[in-house]
């Protein structure tokens, strides 16, 4: 049975946790594209804060693209997994390939996406990276990594969903990582909405520019 009718259901449920958390201390809301754009929306509302996008692209296991090897984000970081490159013997050759793929992509969105405006500034906030879930957490690693790059006073990570092997990689490396739910039998994010349709680039450039609207003031 679906834990949430959608994401931004979703959202709003995560953002009554997160201001919990984050009380009055200076935050930024940071959504991996683009599951994650809906949901971060619920958390920046509800703790009154900015917003922006981070990329972060999986690394799929050539041949086996669903199961992650790695991610790559903004940044030049690269996080893999070795014991997945060990249990199915992947080749570094192989490895590149799918990464240099993905790096393309990775920068198609940054083009499209930012339209020539630097990111927001994150030095001295709480850093607030959102996702729609966590299958196995290698996106998200590799997003914290770069997210520091940056001097956040603390980074958290806000789900409403994850598998309890990626929950605890992620607890590994945030300073925080708030999660309502963590299913005894995940099969993966999707299973958890009633409606889990793909957002598309063209509704992440809208919820952008939304954003500016309203903000047309903010450095970007």
């Amino acid at each position: 049975m679906p834990l949430f009718f959608d994401r931004a259901e979703a959202g709003i449920a995560l953002g009554r946790a997160v201001a919990r958390e984050v009380g009055n201390q200076p935050a930024i809301v940071l959504a991996l594209p683009r599951g994650g754009v809906p949901v971060a929306l619920g958390v920046a509302k509800a703790i009154r804060a900015p917003w922006d996008v981070f990329l972060v692209r999986k690394l799929g296991t050539p041949g086996r693209e669903e199961l992650a090897v790695g991610a790559i984000s903004s940044g030049g970081i690269r996080v893999l997994n070795r014991d997945v490159i060990e249990m199915w013997q992947i080749p570094l050759a192989a490895i590149e390939a799918v990464a240099s793929e993905e790096l393309q992509e990775l920068e198609r969105r940054e083009r499209i996406y930012r339209a020539g405006r630097p990111p927001l500034d994150i030095a001295n906030r709480v850093a607030i990276l959102v996702d729609d879930g966590l299958a196995t957490g290698a996106s998200m690693l590799a997003a914290i990594q770069a997210v520091r790059l940056r001097q956040p006073s603390r980074v958290m990570v806000a789900v409403p969903v994850a598998a309890r092997e990626a929950l605890e990689a992620v607890q590994s490396a945030a300073d925080r990582v708030i999660c309502l739910e963590t299913p005894d039998r995940f099969c993966a994010v999707g299973s958890c909405y009633h409606e889990f349709e793909q957002v598309s680039d063209g509704e992440v450039c809208e919820m952008l520019a939304a954003r500016r609207a309203l903000n047309p003031a903010s450095r970007e």
